[in-house]
């Protein structure tokens, strides 16, 4: 499972994940969907909050998360809701780690935050 694997070191320069190697790893994060801003494909998700202290409160675990891996997503903070976005600008794409901190990313907000404030279909 993603979520247990470490974070290796990316280098400047290394190659992104491709198409075959991301539609296996994204199966393991349904939650999550792919874009593609600037020609780099990133992962996005959206957790919802039943009020602004909470989707704060969130974002301020994603970042302790971000620090504890050195791996740092884009994050926006509004009113009931907080958008993760994981890729590695080190290679302006998709490394396996942006998988692994989506899978973290998950499994801490389905631990951290009462079943009121986010909806039913999180995975464990």
């Amino acid at each position: 499972m993603l979520k247990n694997i470490a974070c290796t070191v990316c280098q400047v320069g290394g190659e992104p994940l491709d198409s075959e190697q991301i539609n296996q790893l994204i199966s393991e994060i349904p939650a999550w969907s792919l874009i593609s801003e600037n020609g780099e494909d990133k992962l996005t998700r959206t957790f919802s909050f039943k009020d602004f202290r909470s989707a704060l409160a969130f974002t301020q675990r994603v970042g302790d998360l971000a620090e504890a891996h050195d791996h740092h997503p884009t994050i926006v903070t509004e009113w009931g809701k907080a958008t993760v976005i994981w890729w590695t600008h080190k290679i302006n794409g998709l490394h396996q780690n942006d998988f692994i901190m989506a899978a973290k990313t998950d499994q801490m907000y389905a631990h951290n935050f009462p079943e009121g404030d986010k909806p039913s279909n999180i995975p464990e």
